[in-house]
């Protein structure tokens, strides 16, 4: 062995009784701390899901322990999996390095090997004795029952409509989310003890509350009402609105008759879902008409995509005037101006349409409301609510499209969830605190050399026959193989994973290894705070700290 070029072998058989004498402590300035950072997924997921705890659990092929994690924070994940539009995986380091990992791929996966397989959630609170009434079983309201349940409470929910699912059974086109997935995760919170009353509509609150003997209440009916708009017409017959066709898709044994032609108005994504409805329905033509340009649409991307791939026409910069006599319908041309809003050109063009569906939004039904003390109606319709989500009048709470907040299924989950939370500390006589969040884990805190590429995998798509012929859904799911190669692909950003880097490079021996599951220990006697652990942790759960913190 060279002594010019002394190695870590030649370092090791030094006597070890003379470097036990050796601490280095009282050399070091700053010092390693383990931490918990925040994973960004985490952090921008509307239902406040342990994304990387539950992909940890996959990514040992515990799919049963990952769902069970799952549902700490969410009831529904095989649907979810389908509609939620993934603000994690836009969050996602991994991202900067080939392409963010599929987490609502691996999540539907295993929603639906729960449903396959009958597994149950694990939830073993004492009965409360309380009762809590929830008006609404959309996806805010079968949230906050199945949380309330889980915490011990008994739970009733009072439906308005024939079957339970809101805006997942009547908003959603089963193209995207299968009817039988809705069925089976819902029949899993009504097996755990909530009972759900349907055609059942609340007028008086207060009645009903004292007449059920209810300690608290959720309000959480969704965003049914269309917004219309005043298009003269002779022919009022042929203007149609979005959610009336939708919900007509699932009530009534016949499908909606929309014509060849289709004028669809809007820009959200109620507006894509209608037009690519209409192509499943047998129209040879479906036209959205949308005030402004594709970058300003409110519709995600990929699914303005998908509707031009299955043909649908996308009319920009354009709003629609009026009827004529003829049944054609008057288009003037707009032009943005310098802030981005839509301005009038004075340029018309006329379009042939059988039907014309206007998507320009939902509002909420608070009628029912208005004669409680005590409950504030914004000037945007909705309620409003203080932070423990309860309105003025003491024990009545809202969440979901009754506040104001973006209209999802995901944000109605996450609601239901904060909402059961404050109740549950409500009927205790508390005040629910939610813990303070940890530092987030940026890709700027990973150490990505320890790192290769490995693309995300692609779910298989129906082709567009097919697509444009029935209401099979279009994005199968992953299998066994793909979703464990996916959940894999997780950097565990700011957390630990016990990969031993810190144990391997530490010159000091100073990194004490605790046992499985049990993370690691820094020996300070012999720490000198060289920071190498700190540099070569590969996702940042490491950080250097001065010494007189």
């Amino acid at each position: 062995m060279s002594a010019l070029h002394p190695t870590v072998p030649f370092a090791i058989t030094l006597d070890s009784a003379t470097s036990l004498q050796n601490k280095t402590g009282s050399w070091r300035t700053e010092r390693p701390m383990y931490v918990d950072r925040l994973p960004p997924c985490n952090n921008a997921c509307p239902a406040g899901e342990n994304i990387q705890a539950w992909l940890g659990f996959a990514e040992e092929g515990d799919y049963e322990a990952a769902w069970q994690q799952i549902m700490v924070d969410n009831p529904m994940p095989a649907i979810m999996g389908r509609a939620c539009y993934h603000p994690c995986e836009g969050a996602c380091n991994r991202k900067f390095i080939d392409t963010e990992v599929n987490i609502h791929a691996v999540e539907r996966f295993l929603g639906d090997e729960a449903i396959k397989q009958g597994w149950t959630p694990k939830w073993e609170t004492p009965d409360s004795g309380q009762k809590v009434l929830v008006i609404g079983a959309g996806p805010a309201g079968l949230s906050a029952a199945y949380h309330l349940r889980r915490m011990g409470h008994h739970v009733t929910i009072y439906e308005a409509g024939p079957v339970p699912g809101g805006m997942m059974r009547f908003g959603i086109p089963a193209y995207r989310l299968p009817r039988d997935v809705v069925t089976a995760e819902i029949a899993r919170i009504e097996n755990m003890g909530v009972e759900i009353v349907l055609n059942r509509k609340v007028e008086d609150i207060q009645a009903d509350m004292k007449a059920g003997g209810f300690d608290a209440c959720f309000l959480a009916i969704g965003a049914h009402l269309a917004k219309r708009v005043d298009i003269p017409a002779p022919d009022a017959s042929k203007i149609l609105d979005a959610v009336g066709v939708l919900r007509e898709m699932e009530t009534s044994e016949n499908p909606p008759m929309l014509g060849r032609r289709v004028v669809v108005y809007g820009g959200g994504n109620t507006a894509v879902d209608v037009a690519r409805t209409a192509k499943r329905l047998g129209a040879s033509e479906a036209i959205i008409v949308y005030r402004r340009n594709r970058e300003k649409m409110p519709a995600h991307d990929f699914e303005v995509q998908e509707a031009l791939d299955e043909g649908v026409v996308l009319n920009w910069l354009s709003t629609i005037k009026e009827m004529d006599d003829e049944g054609s319908f008057k288009v003037e041309k707009m032009a943005l101006d310098e802030e981005g809003y839509p301005q009038p050109t004075g340029e018309y063009e006329t379009i042939e349409a059988d039907t014309l569906v206007l998507a320009l939004g939902q509002n909420v039904d608070t009628s029912f409301v208005q004669t409680v003390p005590g409950v504030e109606i914004g000037s945007d319709g909705v309620i409003q609510v203080d932070r423990q989500m309860m309105t003025g009048f003491e024990g009545l709470f809202a969440g979901g499209d009754m506040v104001p907040a973006e209209r999802t299924v995901t944000v109605g989950i996450g609601h239901g969830k904060k909402a059961a939370r404050c109740i549950d500390a409500y009927l205790r006589g508390e005040t629910y605190e939610p813990l303070p969040k940890h530092e987030l884990a940026d890709f700027a805190k990973l150490n990505t050399w320890y790192y290769t590429d490995a693309p995300v995998t692609v779910q298989p798509t129906l082709d567009e026959v097919r697509r444009m012929t029935t209401f099979d859904e279009v994005h199968a799911g992953l299998d066994e193989t793909n979703a464990l190669y996916e959940a894999r692909r997780c950097l565990s950003c700011g957390n630990c994973f016990e990969c031993d880097n810190c144990y391997g490079v530490c010159p000091d021996n100073a990194v004490l290894k605790l046992g499985p599951g049990q993370g690691f220990k820094i020996d300070l006697d012999y720490c000198k705070g060289c920071g190498l652990c700190a540099a070569e942790c590969p996702c940042g759960a490491i950080k250097m700290v001065p010494e007189d913190i």
